[in-house]
């Protein structure tokens, strides 16, 4: 159950001790109501293969105002066919995915950033982010998931479990900014996701 649930032992422990930081207030910065002149999204995390490329394939569904970033990603790297199945499952594309690094990235007002666990969100501040843009997708998650584990090379179950938590999240996300009339959703995307998420 934990490694269909959390990846890993590790997982499991590191999504026990972000709830922690969560109910411990801790991370509040990073868990508010997003802010409704958001302009773009950026999703966040280590290789740009998996979970944040998913993300912001997602949100493409419905908004064109959105790109991902690794913090620690090979430039131009695919997603591994496992990802690309397990997307293509859930009705998202990302056959066509290439990976960006963090230093391809040139941050702007109007910016969120979304990162996949607390320490890429710590890693974002001390790259000079402003703590303001930055927020945890997992917050948005049904149930919450504060730590998003990384399911690279992990198994099939479990990246089928991450990305529909992903994709709950991302939906639920661009509920709340089109309900504030954000300018990030009057971007207009090439398609409708239909498992939409009621906020």
């Amino acid at each position: 159950m934990v490694e269909a649930d959390f990846g890993t032992a590790s997982g499991f422990a590191r999504a026990v001790f972000a709830e922690a930081e969560y109910l411990l207030g801790s991370l509040n910065r990073h868990v508010k109501p997003v802010h409704p002149d958001v302009q773009r999204l950026i999703f966040v995390c280590l290789g740009n293969v998996n979970r944040s490329a998913f993300a912001t394939a997602v949100a493409r569904l419905r908004t064109s105002a959105t790109r991902s970033i690794g913090l620690g990603a090979a430039a131009g790297a695919r997603p591994p066919r496992s990802a690309i199945r397990c997307a293509a499952s859930l009705g998202v594309d990302l056959s066509s995915h290439l990976a960006t690094h963090i230093d391809d990235y040139d941050f702007q007002p109007g910016d969120l950033l979304l990162a996949m666990e607390i320490r890429h969100a710590r890693f974002l501040v001390e790259r000079g982010i402003p703590p303001s843009a930055i927020c945890l997708l997992g917050h948005w998650s049904v149930p919450r998931r504060i730590h998003l584990h990384d399911p690279h090379m992990l198994s099939e179950t479990y990246l089928g479990a991450c990305f529909t938590r992903i994709d709950v999240a991302v939906n639920k996300l661009l509920d709340e900014l089109l309900a504030a009339g954000s300018p990030c959703m009057k971007s207009p995307s090439g398609g409708c996701h239909e498992a939409l998420v009621s906020s």
